[in-house]
């Protein structure tokens, strides 16, 4: 009994693991900040932990908020499911043609606005459609700063990681509306642990990506690396899409 229990723990947390590494694993905004303040030594700390822990609000808020309204409604948990389903398959239809054409991670070079995404209409960063040419692309190189008071420098590149955060559209769908609905199927006592292991995904992959630039710069850069990321995306979200769908 003790070991089945168990067995039902780790079978929800790695779920969250993997469905949470899937949505969070893209060539973005926020992914291309994060390895831009890495490979810069700028203020890493600061913007892996506003990164994470918005992170953690966000799935908290799906797996608590969102999964404890849908288990009220039958009928709407069951649209919710189907609709969870659909997304999961177009998510993998995208992720097969970015492998059919991919690009690489370019670190990000904020220009004046808080987001470092002028071009997009009130600074709304989109975490997934920002991408660097297959062809020849590299990192670029990224230059110290210019020297600025400390607590200002660290206020902008806190005022960057929360915009590229909690500005952008896409993470309320995939984090908080997506997870939070995969997570329900999991039981009363079985999201949690499906939170857990979204969580450990999330501060895992920014800690990494922070701290981790100037070591990985040279894979992320190459267009073969995302690749094969994006086909194990694709596969890993047909598994949950087919695990939503049988649920």
């Amino acid at each position: 009994m003790w070991n089945l229990a168990w067995a039902v723990v780790l079978d929800s947390a790695v779920a969250g693991l993997l469905t949470a590494f899937s949505l969070i694993v893209a060539i973005g905004a926020q992914n291309a900040y994060v390895l831009r303040q890495g490979l810069a030594r700028e203020w890493v700390g600061t913007v892996v932990a506003i990164c994470a822990v918005s992170d953690l609000i966000l799935i908290v808020a799906g797996v608590g908020g969102v999964g404890g309204l849908l288990t009220r409604s039958p009928t709407v948990l069951a649209a919710v499911r189907w609709f969870g389903v659909a997304f999961l398959l177009w998510f993998a239809v995208g992720s097969l043609r970015r492998a059919r054409r991919p690009a690489a991670l370019r670190a990000a070079e904020p220009a004046g606005d808080p987001t470092g995404e002028g071009e997009r209409p009130g600074g709304l960063a989109d975490d997934r459609l920002v991408g660097v040419p297959a062809a020849g692309s590299r990192v670029a190189p990224t230059r110290p700063a210019a020297p600025a008071r400390h607590g200002r420098g660290r206020a902008a590149a806190a005022a960057r990681a929360v915009a590229f955060t909690w500005l952008n559209p896409h993470v309320y769908l995939d984090t908080v509306l997506l997870l939070g609905t995969v997570a329900t199927h999991e039981g009363p006592t079985g999201r949690w642990w499906f939170a857990v292991g979204a969580g450990l995904a999330s501060t895992a992959w920014f800690t990494c990506l922070g701290y981790g630039a100037r070591l990985a710069s040279a894979i992320l850069a190459s267009p073969r690396t995302w690749q094969v990321i994006d086909l194990l995306i694709a596969l890993t979200m047909l598994l949950v899409a087919f695990r939503l769908a049988a649920a």
